[in-house]
């Protein structure tokens, strides 16, 4: 794949991810982020969240997973920023579903692509400007 391959516009992955309470705990683990509000209903509603939410680098780093999964290397990855926009809320029961597109951003003639992420929950945007920005092979 290079540049000339590729497009404005061209959808390069699309993937579909489900949190549970135990990818919240495993990923509370591995990050040493045991802020409560992320595993307890009773901590989340008092402090007046909707519910249990997802943490937002576990979210970050599921939604660029795509784009290193289509590039094939994450050394490729230049960089990587979102905005977090709305929290991913974790149903104790259903968990939460999280879809991710990306596509071909910006190709800017000099080996690198930007690609934008559209990553939404219950139909909602939940990452804003969310872009990579990769070295094509």
């Amino acid at each position: 794949m290079s540049a000339t391959d590729l497009e404005v516009g061209q959808v390069v992955a699309t993937r579909d991810i489900h949190l549970t309470r135990e990818s919240l705990v495993r990923y509370a683990g591995a990050s040493g982020d045991f802020n409560p509000i992320h595993y307890r209903d009773d901590v989340a509603a008092a402090v007046g969240l909707p519910g249990v939410l997802a943490h937002g680098m576990l979210t970050m780093g599921q939604a660029v997973q795509p784009v290193v999964d289509w590039i094939g290397d994450p050394g490729r990855v230049v960089d990587y920023q979102v905005r977090f926009t709305r929290p991913v809320v974790v149903d104790a029961d259903a968990g939460a579903d999280v879809s991710i597109e990306a596509k071909v951003g910006q190709l800017p003639g000099d080996g690198t692509a930007r690609i934008d992420l559209a990553v939404t929950f219950g139909g909602q945007t939940v990452l804003a400007k969310a872009q990579v920005v990769v070295r094509l092979p």
